[in-house]
């Protein structure tokens, strides 16, 4: 089974990443793990519909980056046909914060999609040691893409 990468670009926002970009990006972030065949969905979302998913899921209210949707195990499906999960990215949230933070609008972008991948295989960031692992790992992934390390400071 090949990667089965559905993005779906409904934010309305003019600085979208292209489909070709985010497939190059989730790739790259499901490569650190060995996986060549996976199935997911990337949805690009204007911040009315971010606020809805992040008040209902997150209980925080207002926009965010970046939220993702792991697939719980299902019955009854072999493990290497079990979909991964959604990630939801807010483009115009992801442009502001990285024009505040004096990033390339499309590397934060790769961050976020990478981040989201990450935490659909289980990675979080709920303490410090959680927090360094999965930042190394996203800083790794992002160098095979040509992409700094988005935690270092200037």
């Amino acid at each position: 089974m090949e990667a089965a990468i559905e993005v779906q670009l409904a934010s309305g926002h003019g600085d979208e990443p292209t489909v070709e970009q985010v497939r190059k990006w989730v790739a790259a972030a499901l490569a650190v793990f060995h996986v060549a065949s996976a199935s997911l969905t990337v949805r690009m979302v204007d911040e009315t519909e971010m606020i809805e998913l992040n008040t209902r899921f997150r209980a925080h209210p207002g926009p965010t980056n970046v939220l993702s949707f792991p697939v719980g195990p299902l019955p009854g499906l072999p493990k290497a046909e079990h979909p991964l999960g959604d990630i939801v990215v807010c483009p115009s949230v992801v442009e502001r914060e990285a024009l505040s933070q004096g990033k390339k609008v499309q590397d934060h972008f790769a961050h976020l999609v990478v981040h989201g991948v990450l935490h659909l295989h289980g990675h979080d960031h709920q303490n410090n040691s959680q927090a360094a692992a999965m930042e190394q790992l996203e800083t790794e992934v992002l160098a095979t893409l040509g992409i700094e390390n988005p935690y270092q400071t200037a």
